[in-house]
């Protein structure tokens, strides 16, 4: 994945929230390319106007849930006027109660952009200068200290969002645009930024999102659209590298089954092998093959149907990012009212899917590499692709890289959606854990990254041993580009880690897509 590290990469670029939902493209600047924040005239005039609905109920007896009412079991508790901004303030500190490693910048970054969207919509009731301080943190490239562990996806993202707004207050850690661990309080004084006292309903209202789920969701969109199409490339590699036919992936064929994306698969794997002379030295009357192996021939079905789940996905982050979740929140007409918006189960859902797909997409990939492996199935290879097979093991122990992968990759597949644990005195009774969900997909999309690394440097291996005969022009523009990063082509073992860990760099920095697209055109 990108941008894992700390220090967010600087950018001269400016999103600006409030004029509509954020799109994936701009969500992707500020959290992984450092892009500033700035927020519409028409969304502070919002902003403003529901923050008037808050202060008129001031002195309104009725009470109002983490206005003039305590939080969670604690909603029966009236809260007097004097002491409500201290309600605040209280409620920040208590819930950033996280534990565990820090949570990569990219992921924070992205959760205070997807809150300050939802401030900008007027719905929050928070002030003006509040929401401005979530833009200049952004714009000044500080970043708060969250930690992995900490929310269960209701009532929000409660530990991470406490973390994040205990920062505008001055309060607790942060890495500066540098990386460097600060106070936050010193921090925000060097850039100029005033700590924001938190008024009525404002600390609720930082802290009432599912932005972090949403933010690890549309990071992991955004990845997937790479991973997809890098499935696509290293399954034509290992099809034209075993021998396997392309006719299997025929438009007319894919079209008695009319998946999307399976058809899009498809056009991918012929574009990749077109023009191949090792398939047309097989096109003749001499080969006895009537079928190939599943792992070759359903890569199409297997890869579309992982490319229909991540576009459903899509649909419910467009939804999403079209959403103002908040607990209460001020309605267009000026009412306050209480809702269950706050829940994450739609997110939580389709981050337990997509960890489905990762680990499928991952488990062919590894039956397609492990073919190359095996003397009896790879028509014509050494064993283990060796130099000199005994005295070499080749790719064979890349192989068990792959499978102790694919292997986590299973465990992690286990939905956390559905591991609900009450909470709050029996007041949060049900629980989405989509921050974990989205926790383990990360984590899955590291594993894929890796295992079609294995695949594809393993096809390239295999492509070279197959000369004289020459790949298809697309599978060639890849292997060059392996060997022009420094790994080399067949020979006597050598410490296989390091071409792995460059293979792995190339798949995740978009290298092998572009290499290939060099010779196909665009690949969808």
């Amino acid at each position: 994945m990108e941008d894992m590290s700390i220090v967010a990469p600087h950018s001269t670029a400016v999103v600006t929230v409030g004029v509509g939902p954020l799109s994936l493209e701009g969500v992707m600047a500020v959290a992984r390319h450092g892009a500033g924040v700035d927020i519409a005239d028409e969304a502070l005039s919002a902003v403003a106007a529901s923050r008037e609905v808050i202060e008129r109920l001031a002195d309104d007896p009725q009470p109002h849930y983490g206005i003039s009412t305590g939080f969670g079991a604690l909603a029966t508790t009236h809260i007097p006027v004097g002491r409500r901004a201290q309600l605040q303030r209280s409620l920040v500190r208590s819930h950033a109660a996280g534990s565990g490693p820090e949570v990569e910048r990219e992921v924070v970054r992205a959760t205070m952009l997807l809150r300050l969207s939802t401030l900008a919509t007027g719905r929050t009731g928070v002030r003006v200068e509040t929401a401005q301080a979530y833009a200049a943190l952004l714009t000044a490239g500080i970043t708060p200290v969250v930690h992995e562990y900490g929310s269960l996806g209701c009532s929000g993202d409660l530990a991470p969002l406490a973390h994040c707004a205990l920062a505008v207050t001055g309060e607790g850690q942060v890495r500066d645009a540098d990386g460097v661990l600060r106070e936050a309080a010193d921090a925000l004084a060097q850039a100029g930024i005033t700590p924001v006292e938190l008024a009525d309903k404002e600390g609720l209202a930082l802290i009432n999102g599912t932005d972090g789920m949403l933010g690890q969701l549309l990071l992991a969109l955004h990845d997937l659209d790479r991973l997809l199409v890098t499935a696509d490339i290293a399954a034509a590699m290992s099809v034209e590298g075993q021998l396997g036919t392309d006719d299997v992936f025929a438009d007319d064929l894919q079209a008695l089954r009319p998946h999307p994306g399976q058809r899009l698969s498809a056009a991918n794997l012929r574009a990749m092998m077109a023009g191949s002379p090792i398939r047309e030295s097989h096109r003749t009357d001499d080969c006895t093959r009537v079928q190939d192996a599943y792992s070759l021939r359903c890569s199409p079905q297997v890869h579309g149907a992982a490319r229909d789940t991540v576009e459903h996905a899509r649909t419910v982050a467009g939804r999403e990012l079209a959403s103002a979740v908040d607990n209460p929140v001020v309605t267009p007409d000026g009412r306050v009212e209480s809702n269950g918006n706050f829940h994450g189960a739609p997110v939580g859902y389709v981050l337990d899917f997509l960890a489905i797909v990762v680990a499928d997409l991952a488990s062919i990939s590894e039956r397609r590499t492990d073919r190359f492996l095996d003397v009896a199935r790879s028509h014509g290879l050494p064993p283990f692709l060796a130099d000199d097979p005994g005295v070499d093991s080749g790719h064979m122990i890349a192989q068990y890289t792959q499978a102790g992968i694919v292997s986590e990759l299973k465990r992690l597949a286990a939905p956390a959606s559905v591991d609900s644990i009450p909470s709050s005195a029996m007041q949060e009774d049900h629980v989405s854990m989509g921050w974990s969900a989205a926790r383990k997909l990360r984590r899955a999309l590291d594993g894929l990254t890796r295992v079609l690394a294995v695949e594809v440097l393993t096809a390239a291996r295999a492509l070279d041993l197959r000369a004289p005969l020459t790949p298809a022009p697309a599978t060639t523009a890849v292997v060059s580009a392996l060997r022009s990063a420094g790994i080399a082509g067949p020979g006597p073992d050598r410490h296989l880690s390091p071409e792995i860990s460059t293979a792995v760099d190339l798949v995740a920095s978009g290298a092998v897509r572009r290499a290939a697209e060099q010779a196909t055109g665009p690949l969808t």
